[in-house]
């Protein structure tokens, strides 16, 4: 995969930068439609506007996640609107994510995010961490350290991605790795040129260290990879990558809907709950679990439709060709492991996940601020009633689906047919399925 190749104006952040940062720090994003927007929003402007290396951590490739789209950042076809308030006193550092226009022709513009795996503050303390892993300074070539360790040194070695060179990472992606799973997260790994083969003879060194550190920091881009919204999986899509950032299609938190109305309300509740489903239920037979939620992880397109945001507390085990189980994990602590949460963690068997588990948290903690207080009685008290089963963890199994499978039932029909709901529109008028 080629480098970016960066002139002397794009190597470096431009004075006038800062100033466009803190502006989109205070930024309360709107999201539009797939338009044309005006000169004002997206205006021609000077080469030297370019995000900077160091802003997007590309100063620490190949401890990164990837390239693939830094062509894009420095063609300015990915960039910020040309609002600048140089007043407003946030550091941008602290945002995990950031609005962008993105384009293919500097004619049409859409709304997409960038948002990086962990936040600036997290970043550094595990590069900290990697040079004192290795006794070294704290300024120390992460990337040198990293390639110097037993774990990447079987990854040159290896040809296929087994599930004895991801034990110990923290990723509930791999807490439970199949082959069949490995083998789709090389197959559909974006980041290298010739996707499309179970065997990493096509990887080059830096593609195996970019993977690792990825799967080793937050699998969030992996699985968005391996599970694309194309074929169905309720994830937005992956546009590509640049030094610790990752570029997406952009959606709206859930938790902005919380005060919407009864209509839309039970649609989004009606739909999350289907989401869990297919995370239970699925053609390719993988059982997705959450292993923590907050509002922050759902979000909703500009046409209505709910995803999951961020899939980075998302799980897989593979009831198919079945799961190697965690308990050897600690065996296999080192630096990979350790770069975000920390040496100590232990992850439970995957023989513990139930069948409940997304269920109980979902409807005990996301699902009550959507639908409290609106609807009339006695709908109100009903679903009330089946949230408060559905999100008990000391109910069997069957009695938390069941009364999940009773709660869709009664928002069904609570759900309207009208343009808001885009995605469904207009078949909803002609098909009940919708």
């Amino acid at each position: 995969m080629m480098e970016p190749r960066l002139g002397p104006e794009a190597a470096a952040l431009h004075p006038g930068w800062p100033a466009l940062l803190l502006w989109v720090s205070g930024l309360s994003y709107c999201v539009s439609s797939p338009a044309s927007p005006s000169p004002s929003l997206v205006p021609r402007v000077r080469t030297s506007y370019n995000f900077g290396r160091t802003f997007l951590g590309l100063d620490k490739c190949n401890a990164c996640i990837g390239t693939s789209i830094c062509k894009k950042f420095f063609k300015e076809e990915i960039r910020f609107d040309n609002w600048l308030a140089s007043h407003l006193g946030l550091s941008p550092d602290d945002l995990p994510s950031y609005p962008v226009n993105y384009s293919d022709d500097f004619k049409t513009w859409r709304p997409v995010e960038i948002s990086r795996l962990v936040s600036k503050h997290q970043n550094e303390i595990s590069d900290r961490r990697i040079c004192a892993s290795a006794a070294a300074p704290k300024t120390c070539s992460i990337e040198r350290v990293l390639r110097k360790t037993g774990r990447f040194q079987k990854w040159l070695q290896a040809k296929r991605l087994t599930p004895d060179l991801v034990q110990g990472l923290p990723s509930p992606l791999l807490r439970c790795p199949s082959q069949r799973l490995l083998d789709r997260v090389v197959r559909r790994y974006a980041e290298v040129a010739d996707a499309g083969s179970i065997f990493m003879d096509h990887f080059t060194d830096r593609d195996k260290l970019r993977l690792l550190y990825t799967l080793a920091v937050n699998a969030h881009p992996i699985l968005l990879q391996i599970f694309p919204g194309a074929e169905g999986w309720p994830l937005p899509k992956y546009l590509g990558s640049c030094g610790r950032f990752l570029v997406s299609t952009s959606t709206s938190p859930l938790q902005e809907f919380y005060g919407a109305p009864a209509d839309q309300a039970a649609d989004l509740a009606y739909q999350l709950l289907g989401v869990l489903e297919s995370l239970r239920s699925n053609d390719l037979n993988y059982f997705f679990y959450f292993t923590h939620v907050d509002v922050d992880m759902f979000g909703i397109f500009n046409n209505g439709h709910l995803f999951i945001r961020d899939a980075s507390a998302l799980g897989v085990i593979d009831r198919q060709e079945g799961s190697q189980a965690g308990s050897r994990a600690g065996e296999n602590k080192d630096i990979f492991s350790c770069l975000v949460s920390g040496c100590q963690t232990e992850l439970p068997s995957c023989d513990t996940i139930p069948e409940k588990q997304n269920l109980v948290l979902v409807c005990g903690q996301v699902l009550p601020p959507l639908l409290r207080a609106k609807f009339p009685s006695p709908v109100q008290e009903e679903i009330d009633a089946e949230l408060a089963r559905c999100g008990e963890a000391t109910r069997p199994d069957p009695e938390v689906l069941q009364a999940a499978s009773r709660l869709k039932d009664i928002l069904r029909p609570l759900r309207t047919c009208d343009p808001r709901f885009a995605y469904r529109y207009p078949d909803c008028k002609y098909n009940d399925k919708f």
